[in-house]
């Protein structure tokens, strides 16, 4: 694994790095793609001298008139706003794209993380993924004067090889960030463009996939009681573990083409999943959380137990609850945990 460093590039590929970062401009150097950590720190000097600034302003009132008239004829700088997320894969990558309005944030800085922490919230940010990037641009909003978000859902879900999964992690005093989780870490280049200005994230996709089905509630049968109630869709996985791959697609949930025809995915509260195997035609699942079904009769079993039986190895599905407990453990037999019971 090639360690972040400030070396020049011969070439673009040369250029992919496990994390980078660039300021601005048609294509980042190459030199520039490491900025992430000398961003933060500027970032935090910037915070820090906001902070002196408002201790200041308690002695404002020694002020003359002329030098107070001259300190509000000073215009605010206006930061980039957040229009549009958007993704893709080409031959060989993914690309994830964010289009701004005002120009290009002067600091954009993408990295791995082991997890996404919120801002200015301090708590975990949820990401489904078996790695993450950190997205953060400044100055930068998504978000209008009216506080209403400007670049659509803040959570989102792709159906690509690479990218899992776009959350936004803060939208705080001119500092936007995402967490971005992805199927592999994998190398990344980032690069700006004009004519609209975006940011640029092309991630690696060096692997084959094949391609699985997830399950989920379609609420428009549900309501009409029409059966199945679950539709079927198709995400492209990384074998082996394709079960694996299923079940983590599954958990990030539809598409917004999907949520727009009806899919939702129904998680029972479940947070995630852990502990898959499969042994003599048994797949074993616990899930994480304060499970419960909410009375309903319709749960994230009637979803996992579709999307674990697509494959031939497959016969009986136990789902564990988050202390590990189910019904029936012992058998070959499906078998639930009492809190999704109706």
């Amino acid at each position: 694994m090639p360690a972040p460093g400030a070396r020049s590039c011969s070439s673009d590929w040369s250029c992919w790095r496990w994390a980078s970062s660039g300021p601005g401009g048609q294509r980042s150097s190459c030199q520039n793609l490491h900025r992430d950590s000398e961003g933060e720190v500027q970032m935090f000097k910037l915070r820090s001298a906001l902070a002196s600034l408002a201790l200041i302003g308690l002695g404002l009132g020694t002020m003359t008139a002329a030098t107070a008239e001259a300190a509000t004829a000073a215009p605010a700088p206006v930061a980039p706003v957040l229009t549009k997320i958007t993704a893709a894969h080409h031959t060989g990558y993914d690309r994830l794209v964010f289009t701004f309005k005002g120009g290009v944030p002067s600091q954009h800085t993408v990295r791995y993380v082991s997890q996404v922490i919120g801002d200015p919230s301090g708590r975990p940010v949820s990401v489904v993924g078996s790695a993450k990037l950190l997205v953060r641009f400044v100055p930068a909003a998504g978000h209008n004067d009216q506080g209403r978000v400007t670049y659509g859902p803040t959570s989102r879900t792709f159906a690509l090889p690479g990218i899992i999964q776009v959350v936004q992690a803060g939208d705080f005093e001119s500092v936007l960030s995402f967490g971005v989780g992805v199927a592999r870490t994998e190398p990344f280049h980032v690069f700006t463009l004009t004519g609209p200005s975006r940011v640029v994230i092309d991630l690696r996709t060096p692997y084959a996939t094949v391609f699985v089905r997830d399950y989920f509630l379609n609420v428009h049968r549900f309501a009409s009681g029409r059966q199945p109630y679950v539709q079927a869709v198709s995400r492209r996985v990384i074998p082996p573990k394709t079960a694996f791959g299923a079940m983590q697609r599954l958990f990030a949930g539809p598409t917004q083409a999907e949520l727009a025809g009806g899919m939702r995915f129904v998680s029972s509260r479940a947070t995630g999943f852990k502990n898959l195997s499969i042994r003599d035609g048994v797949a074993r699942i616990q899930l994480t959380g304060k499970i419960s079904s909410g009375g309903s009769t319709f749960t994230t079993a009637n979803e996992i137990m579709p999307t674990l039986k697509q494959f031939p190895s497959v016969h009986w599905v136990k789902i564990y609850d988050q202390f590990g407990r189910t019904e029936r453990p012992a058998g070959h037999s499906d078998s639930i945990p009492f809190s999704l019971e109706p």
